[in-house]
């Protein structure tokens, strides 16, 4: 058997093991079912949801169980509280989860405990109940045993649907799975981001396109070795290129780089070329006089920047460069701007390498936009309706790209 054909293979029997764990041929009739969802939102000084995108994405799932005359344990964390927190109670969001799912929601002031099982037994099929902030016990985070068997009493079927916590091993998201040897399943939510990331990294049409920005090599580089036998192109953008230009002989004047990395910045590139993979550095770049939005502008060639200038967006011709690039790919992961986008006045790069990608999500490509800058940018810029799939999980998705198996993933395959 040769290796493609194992690789394939691998790739099949992977997909089907978590096609085996999702929900849609799951009925949920008069069960009780124990959702962890990520309604880790923002509030603003009112303690009004300012951004409702992740009780949005849980909804679909919500909705199925409901639909088959099921009922829904919710529980989340939100913030980071050290004990009892009432800024950080999730009694907060009641009214926005409310209006998202379009049903009444019961609010347990407890996690777990008495008062929390006598309300989830009193639920009736149809109904929702929120459990109070994981995060009030500090068993949440150790992954405690005794708590995630309380929690289990609430239910009699676990789903996880927080793809944004599933790299953290807590009780809520690894060791409650333990306690549904039968009955635990990914949700729509964590399926979606988990097929996402499988086109990207084994499954998807050629060329895979992947595009790295950030400030930093270190902050990439586990991720860059893991993707470089999965890729045919990898764009490295943003403050990261300076430290490849400096490695390269260039001079960056004043622009962001880590000096220690440029050994490591050759390597890559070596490798890269050993494996074949066409890497793509910045040619140009807009510098400014000082970090701020209204600093005098210049382009220069990256490896031609004078002292007294740093490069903080992609020139016109790198521009040009990389969307030629996307252009050519079917399969596109995007993670990291290519400049100071939060200045508006250097956000041109970011924005066009947005423009590019749309365009070709559009001519049939599949693309994947993850980590927090990438998706601060497509949610600023309108985007987030143009390319195939936008992840809810940072941390998550990067460790995903690094190679690593997620807690909260394996607990469900187990």
């Amino acid at each position: 058997m040769n290796k493609q054909k194992k690789e394939q293979e691998k790739r099949t029997f992977t997909t089907t093991k978590y096609h085996m764990k999702t929900i849609d041929k799951i009925n949920f009739a008069n069960r009780k079912v124990l959702i962890r969802v990520d309604f880790n939102v923002p509030l603003d000084d009112n303690k009004s949801v300012t951004d409702n995108t992740r009780i949005i994405a849980a909804k679909p799932t919500i909705d199925k169980v409901l639909a088959d005359s099921g009922s829904c344990v919710l529980m989340s964390h939100l913030g980071r509280p050290k004990g009892e927190d009432d800024n950080l109670s999730l009694r907060h969001i009641v009214a926005e989860i409310e209006k998202v799912l379009g049903v009444e929601v019961q609010f347990s002031n407890q996690t777990i405990g008495t008062d929390a099982e006598q309300m989830s037994k009193a639920l009736q099929p149809g109904q929702v109940m929120l459990l109070e902030n994981l995060r009030f016990y500090e068993e949440e985070i150790k992954g405690d045993k005794q708590f995630a068997q309380s929690l289990a009493k609430l239910a009699d079927a676990y789903i996880n649907d927080a793809f944004g916590t599933a790299h953290r091993a807590h009780a809520s998201t690894t060791t409650v799975a333990q306690f549904f040897p039968a009955s635990k399943y990914f949700g729509f939510l964590l399926a979606k981001e988990i097929d996402a990331i499988d086109r990207v990294m084994s499954s998807g049409e050629k060329p895979v396109l992947a595009i790295l920005g950030g400030a930093k090599v270190s902050s990439k580089i586990t991720i860059i070795e893991n993707i470089l036998d999965k890729v045919d192109h990898l764009i490295l953008g943003g403050g990261m290129s300076f430290t490849f230009a400096k490695a390269m002989g260039g001079s960056i004047g004043n622009s962001i780089c880590e000096d220690d990395k440029q050994e490591l910045a050759l390597s890559i590139l070596a490798s890269a070329k050993e494996k074949g993979v066409h890497v793509h550095l910045p040619k140009d770049v807009v510098a400014g006089d000082t970090f701020l939005n209204d600093a005098k502008q210049q382009v220069f060639p990256i490896d031609q920047i004078p002292d007294g200038w740093e490069g903080m967006d992609a020139g016109p011709e790198t521009i040009a460069g990389f969307a030629e690039v996307v252009s050519s790919c079917k399969t596109i992961l995007w993670n990291g701007p290519v400049g100071v986008f939060e200045f508006s006045h250097f956000s041109k790069g970011t924005i066009a390498l947005g423009e590019a990608i749309a365009a070709s999500t559009k001519n049939g490509s599949f693309s994947l936009v993850g980590g927090g800058d990438s998706v601060a940018a497509v949610k600023q810029f309108e985007m987030e309706d143009q390319v195939s799939y936008v992840s809810t999980g940072g941390g998550a998705m990067l460790e995903s790209l690094e190679g690593k198996t997620l807690p909260g993933i394996a607990a469900i395959l187990a």
